[in-house]
């Protein structure tokens, strides 16, 4: 459970450490949303050290992770409903995630 939360807390600021700029690049906001966006991805280059196994199976789960997160992000922040696809896909990838990070590991 506390990896789950760390999964989640990691890909929730870099979802808005991404956002910010997008909105600045984009969508016309001001300049000092990039402040706060620097803090969000050096928080989320901080809690991806948080994770307390091995660094390339850690990304390739968090992966899957922040995939389901986005695809909320896109539905709850950016109003956009996914498609049933889309939640097929997520589906798929928490499933993939979810071997990558229980599978029995020989040490």
């Amino acid at each position: 459970m506390k990896t789950a939360l760390l999964f989640l807390l990691t890909a929730l600021a870099e979802i808005v450490g991404c956002y910010l700029p997008y909105l600045w690049l984009r969508k016309g906001a001001s300049m000092w949303v990039l402040l706060p966006a620097a803090a969000a991805l050096a928080l989320f280059a901080w809690l991806l050290s948080l994770h307390p196994t091995a660094a390339g199976r850690v990304y390739a789960a968090y992966g899957g992770i922040y995939v389901a997160v986005a695809l909320g992000w896109l539905w709850l922040v950016d109003g956009v409903r996914p498609s049933a696809w889309d939640v097929l896909g997520v589906a798929v990838i928490l499933v993939g995630a979810t071997i990558i990070m229980c599978a029995p590991r020989v040490t």
